[in-house]
């Protein structure tokens, strides 16, 4: 018998795009990753979780953990002035304890001073709005309140009062000397907003409302 034909390849025809690619890694996966921990740590207003971490940069989690919980020992075996701790579900850079008198001194020196308008209606925002984020602040203001709000921390007038479940953004509220500084018994004695605020119908993300906050506030002092 003669031997059977061979059976026809098919042409596999010009290759695709897929076909021909090759995975190139992005230029934020090839960043050494401590130096890049390190970078995004510096910026961050609110504690950020590993596995926020680990998207940006492209790593397993259990990478990015490993080398978060390695930086963290090296700051304190080379006994730096900053540390960096797990604090609300995330991770953020906070000064030394040891070294609280030089940061008190530097931040608090002129403390007697008064308030700027700035400081005063977050201060307000914050009395009427209380437990409040940062990023709840700024928003009800219109502007970035963060270097006011460490001022305001500083000072004594504001402290942090746990975080929220959902997001695990750290919450504030007015302290004693809230209430000592401003003559008040309570928080029961602070002025309505109603006079105050402005004709709309919703003022929630309006600057205009902080203002209207400040005014309420100044009238009980």
């Amino acid at each position: 018998m003669p031997d059977p034909e061979p059976l026809p390849v098919p042409d596999p025809g010009p290759l695709t795009a897929a076909a021909t690619a090759i995975d190139v890694p992005s230029a934020v996966a090839e960043l050494e990753l401590k130096p890049a921990l390190e970078a995004i740590l510096m910026v961050v207003v609110e504690p950020t979780t590993t596995a926020h971490l680990a998207e940006v940069l492209e790593r397993p989690k259990r990478v990015v953990e490993r080398a978060l919980r390695e930086l963290a020992a090296e700051y304190t075996g080379q006994g730096r002035g900053f540390e960096l701790r797990f604090v609300a579900g995330g991770w953020r850079y906070y000064s030394r304890a040891a070294c609280s008198p030089a940061v008190d001194r530097f931040v608090l020196d002129g403390q007697h001073a008064r308030l700027t308008q700035a400081a005063l209606e977050t201060l307000a925002v914050i009395a009427y709005r209380q437990p409040v984020s940062r990023s709840r602040v700024s928003a009800v203001r219109g502007v970035n309140c963060d270097g006011v709000m460490r001022t305001l921390v500083q000072r004594g007038l504001v402290e942090e009062t746990g975080s929220e479940p959902e997001t695990g953004a750290i919450l504030y509220r007015t302290t004693q000397t809230f209430l000592e500084r401003m003559g008040l018994r309570g928080l029961d004695e602070l002025p309505e907003l109603a006079p105050f605020l402005p004709e709309a119908d919703d003022v929630e993300a309006d600057s205009q409302e902080g203002s209207a906050i400040a005014e309420a506030v100044a009238t009980s002092r």
